[in-house]
């Protein structure tokens, strides 16, 4: 699983930072999609997908619809998923 922070409305698509949210610590997911009928998540789903170089449908959401903090689902996550994951963590310093 892995901790999102949806910023929707931003000026451009961006992943990556830390933010401390209720699932850990957080990938940070700037959307520019407005947080409208799940518009700004389907965007973070997208923009998660790309960013660790994984086909969108490998991405699902777990939990978190209706709000800003989210987990998604890596199906069959590569090996390396907790490099990537570091980076974009550390990307937004």
């Amino acid at each position: 699983m892995v901790a999102v922070r949806v910023k929707p409305g931003a000026g451009r698509t961006r992943v990556g930072g830390a933010y401390p949210g209720p699932h850990g610590i957080a990938l940070i997911v700037a959307v520019q999609a407005p947080a409208v009928d799940g518009r700004a998540t389907e965007a973070a789903r997208r923009a998660l997908a790309d960013a660790l170089s994984l086909p969108a449908a490998s991405v699902s959401l777990r939990t978190g619809l209706a709000s800003r903090d989210k987990l998604f689902l890596i199906e069959t996550p590569p090996a390396d998923l907790a490099a990537r994951l570091t980076a974009l963590h550390e990307a937004g310093r």
